[in-house]
């Protein structure tokens, strides 16, 4: 039975739409995850407070590898992606143990593999887009949706949009990406918007992205089908700061 949860450990609020057989396998992958990161802090406190690339190291587990290699590629720090590397290390685990539909939502940022169609909502701030959707398709693969924003939610942003949203297969390198365009749009001209996606979207891995901003939108690359939708709230399938 599909069911939605909320679940918090420490800095870490994720929500959870999978089998409730697999929720107790996601929710041990979040601490196991978070664990990973934890000792990688422990070993080198730059690693969590730089917002400079930080070179990949062999020695390192490979979930910190990728989000090496994801700040290298998109010209941030580290923990840029750690929101991202939680979720899709999460999502990871239970498709490993059979599950076939999960989403795990981690502050803006989305890892998920499903077996039909889902529509995710959009919040950028801007009640023009409030009820603006995206039809993501059912892949067979895990799928990254993840989302920063300069004026919605804590996390560091150096832009001003109201939100800034990178699609990829690699939810690590998707979420380092959002932070990224997040950072290049700071006025909200089109012209900005256009060149920000533009360069995002160079990025390799990189499958499209989208930004709000100003009540205008610049989207590049493949980005899912924009569709009508009214969410709640409480709807945890949406994008929410």
């Amino acid at each position: 039975m599909i069911g939605k949860t909320h679940f918090e450990i420490e800095q870490t609020a994720v929500s959870i739409v999978c089998d409730t057989a697999f929720l107790g396998s996601v929710k041990n992958a979040i601490y196991d995850a978070r664990q990973i990161i934890e000792e990688k802090i422990f070993d080198d406190s730059f690693f969590a407070i730089t917002f400079e690339p930080y070179v990949p190291d062999k020695r390192d587990h490979p979930l910190i590898q990728r989000m090496c290699e994801a700040s290298v590629l998109a010209n941030v720090g580290p923990m840029a992606s750690v929101a991202g590397a939680v979720s899709e290390y999460a999502v990871n685990k239970a498709v490993e143990d059979g599950c076939r539909h999960i989403i795990v939502e981690n502050g803006g940022d989305i890892a998920m593999y499903t077996s039909n169609d889902t529509v995710l909502g959009i919040y950028s701030g801007d009640d023009r887009f409030r009820n603006t959707g995206l039809t993501i398709p059912a892949t067979g693969k895990v799928t990254g949706i993840c989302s920063s924003s300069g004026k919605i939610g804590p996390s560091v942003s150096f832009g001003n949009s109201g939100i800034c949203t990178v699609f990829s297969d690699n939810v690590i390198l998707a979420d380092a990406c959002a932070t990224a365009l997040g950072n290049m749009v700071r006025t909200g001209t089109s012209e900005e918007m256009s060149d920000s996606c533009e360069s995002i979207c160079s990025v390799e891995g990189v499958d499209g992205c989208m930004c709000v901003a100003n009540g205008l939108v610049a989207m590049c690359g493949s980005v899912p089908r924009l569709t009508s939708a009214v969410f709640e709230d409480s709807d945890i399938t949406s994008v929410r700061f």
